[in-house]
């Protein structure tokens, strides 16, 4: 364990091999290499075999230890998510919310004085494709963020967009699968996409920004991020308020792609959005995000159009104001991309007190969704890894399971005590010093939708205010992946743009008609196929050797 201030275990373990490593005298120096289990290794070039031609024998050990290592050494990819980059830095509190102490609407400790550091992990990723796949694909891209706060880790998981596809979680593992390369083919496309919004109307404004130049962020550095769903923050008084979360790019301002600037930059480079972070980072040009909230009373709000629970939906910034929290700086890259952004493990249900859940449907599901991923993909105990471990003591109960580094065990407790409540010298539970977040609900169990979708308005408000360029590029990239769904998926998709914006849908519509004029018979074939036949039809003939 490299990083020493994570745990008792872990200093303990690298003084123990430090002590050894003195030890080991004239057959070893420090930079001798060993197995897992410590032996030195005197040829590692060379498998024991009968004869030099072979054929070798079983009991190679170091082989098998190495090989089945490196067959075991990528952990399940994520679902989602799956490519990623990462850096180090710390978060700086101003102490307020905007103009106002911010202790009026959180007693969360990290945000209350000023120049107040906490330190933190960003991951930035993409969301659909899977993790060899270009950096230049239209796609979300993931924006979260662990605090090592002096309370524990705070995760704030989020996108580089505000809003998402859809409002209920129960959506969520079809919509993933939609938009998912074909399960027979193994062919990404538009096609499951858009069969799946096109039953799913409260994915418009999404599918408005995703459509946009805003679907391809031009690197990491230079994109917002959002908290995405609606929170709570609560105060030492137990009253609640509910909060949005968005971090804006402080000097390195916010940049788009078109389509083809992405076709050109993935043609020289599929991973630039991380080497450009990683470049950034190295010569000390520290990207630099601002913290803001937006804040709304904790009721309905029945006089708003929309329900502010809704994650589909911006809240306008003329009404609830992006007050200002603190800035990030990232200014460390990983020692290791494996042991820190690949097993990075991030939930929405990792809050600190003063933090809270608002009654968002789809935050409530992730929240039990993200962690419950991690214990699958990473281990039973993935917060004993160092970068997912909090900077504090940690004293728990959990025990076993499988890679348990260490116990969980506080000073002075009694190894045999692995149980609460006990009279003898077990963990004892924390005094409350502030009074509870207590919300009151009356309302009937139902499996209802809410009862202001508003599922178009917004969408059209986010087209009107595009400039031209975007509001072309948008149509284009719509009209050229729609060209290749069915008739019955074009028509629900042009209806929705429509009852956005007339003039929306109506451009959409004419450019399909003229896509199909100009294509012919072959209307619904995309560059994607057209790169198939070139593949062919234009590769170069060679002998057999």
């Amino acid at each position: 364990m490299k990083d020493q201030e994570f745990t008792e275990g872990g200093r303990q373990l690298d003084q123990d091999r430090e002590s050894y490593s003195r030890n080991a005298g004239e057959t070893e120096q420090h930079n001798t290499l060993t197995d897992r289990q410590g032996h030195p290794i005197h040829d590692n070039q060379n498998v024991r075999t009968v004869g030099n031609r072979g054929p070798m024998t079983l009991e190679n050990y170091h082989f098998l230890e190495k090989i089945t290592h490196f067959d075991r050494e990528r952990i399940p990819e994520r679902v989602v998510h799956a490519r990623g980059a990462g850096a180090h830095g710390y978060f700086e509190a101003y102490g307020k919310a905007g103009d106002e102490p911010v202790s009026k609407y959180t007693r969360a400790k990290l945000f209350q004085t000023p120049g107040k550091r906490t330190p933190v992990f960003v991951r930035f990723s993409t969301v659909v494709h899977g993790s060899g796949s270009p950096e230049t694909l239209r796609d979300p891209r993931g924006f979260a963020v662990k605090f090592y706060t002096e309370e524990g880790n705070w995760d704030l998981v989020g996108n580089n967009l505000k809003i998402f596809f859809i409002r209920d979680p129960l959506k969520f593992p079809d919509m993933v699968h939609a938009f998912k390369p074909d399960p027979v083919s193994n062919v990404p496309g538009p096609v499951g996409m858009f069969d799946f919004v096109s039953r799913s109307p409260e994915a418009t404004h999404m599918i408005t920004f995703v459509f946009s130049p805003w679907g391809i962020p031009a690197n990491y550095r230079q994109m917002q991020g959002s908290g995405v769903n609606t929170y709570k923050w609560v105060n030492a008084e137990g009253t609640g308020v509910l909060v949005k979360y968005h971090w804006e790019p402080i000097k390195q301002g916010i940049k788009n792609l078109t389509q083809k600037e992405a076709n050109e930059i993935q043609g020289m480079n599929d991973s630039h959005a991380t080497q450009d972070l990683y470049e950034a980072i190295e010569r000390g040009d520290y990207p630099e995000w601002e913290l803001c909230v937006q804040i709304m009373s904790d009721d309905d709000h029945p006089e708003l159009e929309f329900d502010p629970l809704d994650p589909t939906k911006l809240w306008p910034a003329d009404q609830f104001p992006f007050l200002k929290v603190g800035k990030m700086v990232l200014d460390r890259n990983p020692e290791n991309y494996y042991n820190e952004v690949e097993q990075a493990a991030f939930g929405t249900g990792v809050l600190v007190d003063g933090l809270d859940f608002s009654d968002d449907k789809l935050l409530q599901g992730r929240t039990f969704s993200y962690s419950d991923t991690q214990r699958h993909r990473v281990g039973t105990n993935y917060l004993q890894l160092p970068i997912n471990a909090p900077k504090k003591r940690v004293a728990t109960n959990q025990r076993g399971g499988q890679m348990q580094y260490f116990v969980d065990k506080a000073p002075g407790q009694s190894p045999h005590v692995d149980y609460e409540p006990s009279m003898t010298d077990g963990l004892k539970e924390a005094q409350q010093t502030a009074k509870p977040h207590q919300p009151n609900y009356h309302a009937n169990l139902v499996r209802e939708k809410i009862d202001r979708p508003l599922d178009f308005k917004q969408a059209g408000d986010t087209y009107r205010a595009f400039e031209n360029w975007e509001r072309d590029e948008l149509i284009s990239n719509l009209v050229a992946a729609l060209i290749q769904c069915d008739t019955r998926i074009q028509e629900v998709m042009v209806e929705y743009f429509t009852n956005a914006d007339e003039e929306y849908g109506r451009r959409v519509r004419e450019g399909l008609d003229q896509a199909k004029k100009d294509r012919g018979s072959d209307a619904s074939k995309s560059i994607r196929d057209e790169a198939v036949q070139d593949a062919e039809r234009k590769s170069h003939d060679a002998d057999p050797y």
